[in-house]
């Protein structure tokens, strides 16, 4: 038997950790989660606007060319934008954790693995079209190196608020997650692909993959 629950009791949960945290009642294992919550919060303080481009352009239902260049129009930015840090160290452990690797918070480089896995957990699942259109407007060099992170193309008003909340709410699936399969399984369920005609899904194997992919 399945039951269901009133969507706004995420954010009555996070205001109720945040509390306990304030009150110096959550141990000290426990303050990851309130970090998360936190996050959580300033991403529904955006959701509103969010919900109503998603309104105007249709895109969860909508497929047409016209509705599609709305959505990159409203995501993806003519100029690009300063450089900000925008994915959390938290993102980068859990990720890490998850994969069964290492993590070292004093090493900002990255294997190209973790891009690959970042394209799948993120870009594609914040708006359809979005990633290809990303690629096409900051591209590789001959080295291989982009001249900007995706980020810095994306949309003050739109498209970065988006990154930011769906950030939030990735960091807090990996965090309540025990390992890789289960996080992918409860981001599908909640906040699954963008499907379109620009790019191909992502396809997660889990009789083929060991864990760490590296």
């Amino acid at each position: 038997m399945a039951h269901s629950y009133e969507a706004t009791i995420l954010a009555d949960i996070c205001d109720f950790v945040l509390t306990a945290r304030k009150a110096d009642k959550l141990l000290k294992q426990q303050d990851h989660i309130a970090d998360q919550c936190e996050l959580l919060l300033r991403g529904f303080g955006r959701v509103g606007i969010i919900a109503l481009v998603d309104e105007a352009t249709g895109y969860q239902y909508s497929r047409t060319r016209t509705s599609l260049a709305r959505i990159l129009e409203a995501f993806v930015a003519k100029e690009l934008q300063p450089w900000v840090k925008t994915f959390p160290d938290e993102y980068y452990a859990q990720l890490f954790r998850l994969r069964g690797l290492p993590y070292s918070a004093e090493s900002v480089k990255r294997a190209q693995y973790f891009g690959t896995l970042t394209n799948d957990i993120v870009w594609k699942r914040i708006a359809p079209g979005v990633l290809t259109e990303l690629k096409r407007v900051i591209p590789k060099d001959a080295k291989g190196r982009r001249k900007a992170t995706l980020a810095q193309a994306l949309t003050r008003n739109i498209g970065y608020p988006k990154l930011r909340e769906h950030l939030g709410a990735a960091v807090a699936y990996m965090t309540v997650s025990p390992d890789y399969p289960t996080f992918i399984k409860t981001l599908d369920a909640h906040r699954p692909r963008f499907h379109d005609q620009l790019e191909l899904p992502f396809e997660y194997r889990p009789n083929e993959d060991d864990g760490k992919g590296m």
